[in-house]
């Protein structure tokens, strides 16, 4: 499909740069699978599922994993940034650098020094060879925890470019850019749907019926991308890294046996659940990288509900929920959405869609 089918023209003013204050205050837009538009908020969310539904939640947990410093050759120097994107191995990371392409194998690149010099450096490393996506592995001179350590004191949180390019990360952002349930360490960016929810609120869908589970996708850099490509078949998806669990996959078949649906909290637990569902529909257990790039013509398998942020025009994201509703239901549904003054991205409202049976 044409990239520019799934364009549209946001005001700028409509880029949310902070969260809702209290989180389930957001607004939430339901979009039935009808098409028919209604305006909520987050905290009105147990009212708009029913019992016997399963919530399913992506744990993954955001690291500091943009980091500052210098590129070393010979006796030059200059600054360069990297933005961790996936990791290989207990001393290696995918990362996009910037800017990329003054970095050449073998260079050392040295962060979280002090002053102008990398000599008083905590995090340093070499750089290995680069891929198709134009990501760089990096190797590391510290390995396991003594890494994963050495990133939480030098690094920065991530903040989106349409965020970052309007003010600094700071000291909100640590606990902003993360889900009240993160557990798993790993993510490059937050699965921001799940940014919505509060103890209170999942106090009250308990009480409701509606049960939870849990999943596990480390998004990476690669979520903020942009579509390069005129054609949908000639993008790539960059890889990320996902657990199902074999207790929470037997858990989900059991709440479709009985008759509940399946409401992924965002994108994220959504494009796992479906690289972890077979043709018949069962979800097993599964674990490993998935690259799955969902557009309309899509057969889903899993997932029934979605709970999703607006995102961006031409974005993977865009195109995932236009397969799920329906292209025409989400250009509706977005300028519904412009019109209404609904915040967008990471920090913005959200949306729950009820799959489209066509």
């Amino acid at each position: 499909m044409r990239v520019d089918l799934f364009d549209f023209d946001l005001p700028d003013e409509l880029i949310a740069l902070r969260p809702a204050a209290p989180r389930d205050s957001a607004r939430l837009l339901r979009i039935g699978a009808d098409g028919a538009l209604g305006d909520f908020t987050v905290a009105d969310l147990p009212d708009l599922l029913e019992p016997g539904d399963v919530l399913v939640f992506n744990d993954t947990k955001v690291i500091p994993a943009q980091l500052e410093g210098f590129r070393l050759r010979d006796s030059n120097q200059s600054r360069i940034s990297a933005t961790l994107h996936m990791r290989t191995g207990p001393d290696r990371w995918k990362a996009f650098l910037r800017p990329g392409k003054r970095v050449k194998e073998g260079d050392r690149l040295c962060f979280g020094g002090q002053g102008e010099t990398c000599l008083e450096g905590v995090l340093d490393a070499t750089a290995g060879p680069r891929g198709e996506g134009g990501e760089v592995e990096l190797v590391f001179d510290l390995s396991g925890p003594a890494l994963d350590q050495a990133i939480m004191q030098a690094g920065h949180i991530p903040l989106p470019p349409y965020i970052a390019s309007k003010r600094a990360e700071d000291a909100r952002d640590r606990f902003d850019y993360q889900t009240v349930y993160a557990r798993e360490e790993g993510a490059v960016a937050a699965p921001t749907a799940g940014l919505h929810f509060t103890a209170d609120l999942i106090s009250r869908l308990d009480r409701r019926g509606v049960s939870r589970h849990f999943v596990t996708l480390h998004v990476g850099a690669g979520t903020f991308l942009p579509v390069k490509a005129d054609d949908t078949d000639e993008h790539r998806m960059h890889a990320e890294i996902g657990h199902v669990s074999a207790e929470t996959a037997a858990a989900l078949n059991a709440a479709r046996a009985r008759g509940g649906r399946i409401v992924s909290v965002g994108t994220t637990s959504l494009r796992l659940l479906e690289s972890a569902t077979g043709e018949d529909g069962t979800i097993c257990e599964w674990s490993g990288p998935t690259d799955i790039f969902i557009t309309p013509g899509y057969a889903f398998r899993a997932v029934d509900v979605l709970m999703t942020n607006f995102h961006l025009p031409r974005s993977t994201l865009f195109m995932l929920v236009s397969a799920f509703s329906g292209l025409e239901t989400m250009r509706a549904a977005y300028r519904h959405a412009i019109d209404e003054h609904y915040r967008f991205y990471s920090y913005g409202d959200a949306s729950l869609l009820f799959r489209n049976a066509e």
